[in-house]
């Protein structure tokens, strides 16, 4: 067995051991399935573009750009799933590009709950299928602007937001944080495995002062690992550090990154890094009502050049009341400009004003 099987396993095992017999919960739940959607909408104007004789002009487009139908449900004492197709718009090249609709599935996965009988690990869970990656899903939580744009991780430092493989995670006993790894195909959701290469993902969160109820109650320090290869001999690896901070006026982080990338075997390796920080002050209460947007990223990529890039986001979102507490809807205004070092004709300077759209039930 290789080493990144061998150490799943061996993490899988620990936490299926520390449960001890899954029939010793005798109350069996009733089965049941839910049903949700997320629409991620907008508005979008673009300078500078180029229209089909090649000069410059605004562009101005309506657009769609994400559908989830979430499918989640119990099918047993420790068994919970989920199904999300992901409905996301395609455009063609040339002069006239067609709009069109790309249905494929976000989430299909089996989630064993172990947390009931773990004891002090809480929040134990093996899943197994298509699922969220660990840093990605993690960091979604803070920052909760998805539907504005990616996440820096994902936008320049290449991660994929979900991928088909095996993963366990826990609580840190005192509530001292949680750690989550997995082995993963690599290709990320909308591909299929090609060549036996797999990715092994570790991402590890430290809360520092679990107990404390002042404002330092909220600061999370995580470290991500992830060892992957395009193919025998040609590493595709990534590494983050992020300090994350949630409170009840505003959400901030910091990240840092740098990517390791060889196409080939016998090819240079190119080396990449950067950095991005946010803030979300929130002018009313968290998810209701007024908040800010800001975020900066910078991102070399390639070290050995000065070539990269620098984004600027800012913005102002309406949440809009949810009296159930199961519906969300917001309204964002932003700005977000691209600014290119050692820019090309292929890359230019980009300032994209935007009304953005999220519904979430």
């Amino acid at each position: 067995m290789s080493r990144p099987l061998s150490l799943l396993a061996m993490t899988t095992a620990f936490a299926l051991g520390s449960a001890g017999p899954l029939h010793a919960q005798t109350d069996e739940p009733t089965p049941r399935l839910d049903a949700g959607v997320v629409v991620f909408y907008d508005y979008t104007l673009t300078s500078p573009a180029a229209d089909a004789s090649g000069s410059a002009t605004r562009a101005r487009a309506f657009d769609v750009t994400r559908t989830y139908l979430n499918l989640t449900g119990q099918a047993g004492s420790f068994v919970r799933f989920r199904v999300t197709p992901d409905i996301a718009g395609w455009t063609s090249t040339g002069s006239r590009p067609d709009a069109g609709l790309t249905f494929r599935l976000k989430y299909a996965y089996a989630h064993f709950d172990l947390g009931t009988v773990t004891g002090r690990w809480t929040g134990t869970w093996v899943r197994a299928g298509i699922q969220p990656t660990p840093f990605i899903g993690d960091v979604d939580d803070v920052y909760r602007y998805r539907f504005q744009g990616t996440t820096f991780a994902e936008r320049d430092g290449a991660l994929i937001s979900a991928d088909a493989g095996l993963s366990a995670r826990t609580d840190l006993p005192g509530s001292y944080g949680d750690v989550h790894i997995g082995i993963y195909n690599g290709e990320g959701y909308a591909h299929r495995e090609v060549d036996g290469q797999k990715a092994v993902l570790l991402r590890t969160t430290i809360r520092p002062l679990p107990d404390v109820r002042a404002w330092l109650h909220g600061l999370r320090v995580t470290t991500y690992v992830h060892r992957d290869h395009v193919k025998a001999g040609a590493e595709r690896h990534r590494a983050i550090g992020a300090l994350w901070f949630e409170h009840a006026r505003l959400n901030a982080g910091l990240e840092y990154l740098t990517r390791d990338d060889r196409a080939e075997p016998d090819t240079p390796r190119v080396t990449s890094r950067g950095w991005s920080v946010f803030v979300t002050p929130f002018l009313e209460t968290k998810g209701d009502g007024l908040e800010l947007l800001f975020r900066y990223d910078t991102f070399t990529s390639d070290t050995s050049t000065p070539t990269g890039h620098r984004r600027a986001i800012a913005g102002a979102a309406y949440w809009m009341p949810h009296a159930s507490g199961r519906g969300t809807a917001a309204l964002m205004l932003d700005i977000e400009l691209l600014r290119q070092r050692l820019a090309t004709t292929d890359r230019p300077n980009e300032r994209r004003v935007t009304v953005h759209g999220l519904i979430a039930f």
